[in-house]
């Protein structure tokens, strides 16, 4: 059985580092077309792949915002508190994350928690943190001379894989087949990258990645037999 106030879920959503792929010094365009002909041989557009695709890789992209969600006991029951961390300042949004991470897991035994989060989110914090020039968290500074299981994290992914390693699920999907009502909203992941770059709405994008991480919570009390956390218990946090 998990302990609930013992997680930092965490979400984070990402683009394309420019605006277009003409936008990058000529050797980064060098290189992703290096990348895009290993990725997508298939397209020989470039500027198509960049477009789509530049934004999952920490190199090419860079992180608009971060979700955190943390549990509080109340009674018997949870509330879900919500701290969205976004802003066109990457390196203040890494610092500030960097600060409550420090502050969170002064604490012993405590995790990040998320979906696919050992594959995406922790790996892409740190690429960028490095790209950046902004220290890792303190728990996340070593993570290369850990065991596996000694790393902090507790991936939604992991539970569904059960020992699996070829099988991806998305969080919706799971979310679905777990009969756990997922949040409605205006655009899903593959928009992220149009409705930031095109639309300049990082408003939309903020309130997408806070209902993944409601989402991501209702499924980890899901997976752990534990009660669904009501509605009027999520709070969204300044």
């Amino acid at each position: 059985m998990i302990t609930p106030e013992n997680l930092l879920l965490i979400d984070i959503e990402t683009v394309p580092g420019c605006r277009s792929l003409e936008e990058l010094p000529e050797r980064m365009q060098r290189l992703w077309a290096r990348k895009s002909a290993l990725i997508d041989k298939d397209n020989p557009s470039f500027e198509q792949t960049y477009a789509q695709r530049a934004g999952i890789y920490a190199e090419f992209g860079k992180i608009i915002c971060i979700g955190l969600g943390y549990f509080i006991r109340n009674g018997a029951d949870y509330q879900l508190k919500v701290k969205m961390l976004s802003g066109h300042d990457e390196t203040e949004m890494l610092k500030e994350f960097s600060a409550i991470c420090n502050k969170f897991f002064s604490y012993p035994e405590r995790q990040f928690c998320g979906h696919n989060i050992r594959e995406f989110d922790i790996p892409y914090i740190c690429r960028r943190s490095f790209i950046r020039g902004v220290p890792l968290p303190e728990v996340l500074s070593d993570l290369q001379n850990k065991k596996p299981w000694e790393n902090p994290m507790l991936d939604t992914l992991q539970y569904w894989k059960f020992g699996e390693y070829k099988n991806f699920t998305s969080v919706d999907l799971l979310s679905a087949v777990l009969d756990i009502e997922s949040p409605k909203g205006d655009i899903d992941g593959s928009d992220v990258a149009g409705v930031y770059w095109k639309d300049n709405a990082l408003d939309r994008i903020v309130s997408y990645c806070g209902r993944d991480v409601v989402t991501v919570a209702q499924v980890l009390m899901r997976l752990n037999g534990m009660k669904l956390i009501d509605e009027q218990s999520i709070i969204f946090a300044d």
